[in-house]
């Protein structure tokens, strides 16, 4: 792999904010201001995969000037203006930049073009037609960072395990800007991995909703890291691993937030990075996201592919937990569709795979996965397809095995079973669940359980004389939202 080390004359200088792009926006939201960039490509034949997150960094002025693919969107949408017009630098100004040295002993992958040199060094962004959002037909994704963000990089092992991100890491260190970038190590690639395991474990026991926004700088520290390159291909390879495991992580927290369209930029950023190194493990992990992401968002037939995506990659790893796992994806999917027996093919699937039991073959980041997770899991396929009983039995029973130590997901199952009781006519029942998801959040900060309990609380109205439902109501009334 090719380093990313650029040295310069000048002085490095912070990104310049793109105003008259912003001025452009007006009044639309990122988000939207990046679909209607996704329609006019549609119009000139160019399928960019334009999101909130690149919207931000042009107007940040990280991208200092578009893509091919980009500018030929933009000039169309915006007629008789020219690059400079809309904020950017000419694309003269970028090139003839010195290409990056390669490094002293290079990397044995030289084959793979995801390691090649960008043609303006990073100034701009990389030619990428290919949309992410669809990602079921195997494509090569040959990304590239717009700009080097040395600002991240110490030079040492405390490049990201000394940073000061509260109880997360990998934060950016502000005095790191006047240093120089230096190639990573394996002390770095560990402290990546352990700011995963960390922000995992931070979730498990207290949500997302208080952690997704403080996770944002250590993803951008993270993929510092790449472009900095790596002294050998071993470190290398887990700085790409690990960099794709917490965009997955990143994006969890968005998706668990109720932030769905930037969970699907990350997943989209972690399936691009596991794609560039042949990494079906992660390539894997994201299809799982991806699926879990789409059921959420109301698209079951999007679940259904990516799930059997994740599974036909997933094969070669060889472990029986994913796989039971990523059936339970599909599960979900199908019962979106409401094809019950789509669904029960793919709970079986998931059963039998998960009576082979763990193996060292079983992910890291599936610790979660046990029993209680398979019958959470199966809980609402039932309560999708409108079977409140069985529902009830499973979610009951997710939450009597689930570890003490996921407090999240006892609340998430707990709110299940109450939402499933409430529908199934069982109003006593389901307010006392709910009281204890009540408890549940003075610890846990979830807009996902939020959101659940607030469905069941609708349902509960018309039930006030029911033993306990009152009680519930009021208290669910009077407890603290989200911001």
């Amino acid at each position: 792999m090719a380093s990313s080390t650029v040295t310069s004359s000048q002085p490095h200088r912070p990104p310049r904010p793109n105003l008259a792009f912003r001025r452009l926006r007006g009044q639309r939201s990122p988000a939207e201001f990046a679909a209607a960039i996704r329609r006019a490509g549609l119009e000139v034949g160019e399928q960019v995969s334009c999101d909130a997150r690149y919207i931000g960094r042009v107007e940040a002025g990280e991208i200092r000037c578009p893509n091919y693919a980009y500018e030929r969107v933009f000039l169309h949408m915006f007629p008789g203006r020219t690059l400079t017009d809309l904020g950017f630098v000419p694309r003269s100004s970028v090139r003839g930049r010195r290409a990056r040295d390669t490094e002293d002993a290079p990397l044995p992958r030289t084959a793979n073009r995801a390691n090649a040199t960008s043609e303006t060094s990073r100034a701009c962004e990389p030619y990428e037609t290919r949309n992410p959002y669809d990602p079921y037909h195997p494509h090569d994704t040959y990304e590239e960072s717009d700009v080097l963000r040395r600002a991240f990089m110490t030079g040492g092992g405390a490049t990201v395990a000394a940073a000061s991100l509260g109880p997360v890491g990998l934060a950016r260190d502000a005095a790191a800007a006047q240093r120089p970038a230096h190639r990573a190590g394996a002390s770095d690639a560990g402290a990546l991995e352990e700011a995963v395991r960390r922000i995992r474990l931070l979730d498990d026991r207290h949500g997302a909703d208080g952690l997704y926004r403080r996770a944002a700088a250590p993803l951008r520290a993270a993929y510092a890291l790449l472009d900095a390159g790596a002294t050998r291909q071993t470190t290398a390879d887990r700085l790409y691993s690990g960099a794709g495991e917490l965009a997955i992580s990143v994006g969890w927290l968005a998706h668990d937030s109720g932030r769905f369209d930037d969970a699907r930029s990350h997943y989209a950023e972690a399936l691009a990075t596991a794609r560039m190194t042949g990494d079906p493990g992660l390539e894997a992990h994201a299809f799982c996201n991806t699926a879990f992401l789409a059921r959420d968002a109301g698209r079951p037939r999007e679940a259904v592919r990516a799930a059997q995506a994740a599974q036909r990659v997933a094969r070669p790893v060889g472990s029986a937990r994913l796989m039971s796992l990523l059936a339970l994806r599909e599960a979900g999917g199908w019962a979106g569709l409401a094809d019950r027996v789509g669904c029960e093919q793919a709970l079986a699937r998931a059963q039998a795979f998960f009576e082979r039991g763990p193996s060292d073959a079983d992910p890291e980041w599936m610790s979660f996965y046990g029993e209680a997770e398979l019958e959470g899991l199966e809980a609402q396929c039932w309560s999708t397809l409108g079977d409140w009983p069985r529902a009830a039995r499973h979610a009951r029973r997710a939450a009597e095995l689930q570890d003490p130590h996921f407090t999240r997901n006892i609340a998430l199952y707990t709110a299940e079973l109450a939402d499933d009781l409430a529908r199934g006519g069982r109003p006593d029942e389901a307010a006392v669940a709910g009281m204890r998801v009540l408890d549940l959040l003075e610890e846990v900060q979830s807009s996902r359980v939020q959101t659940m309990l607030a469905a069941t609380a609708r349902v509960l109205r018309p039930h006030r004389r029911a033993t306990g439902v009152t009680t519930f109501l009021e208290r669910h009334a009077s407890a603290p939202r989200m911001a």
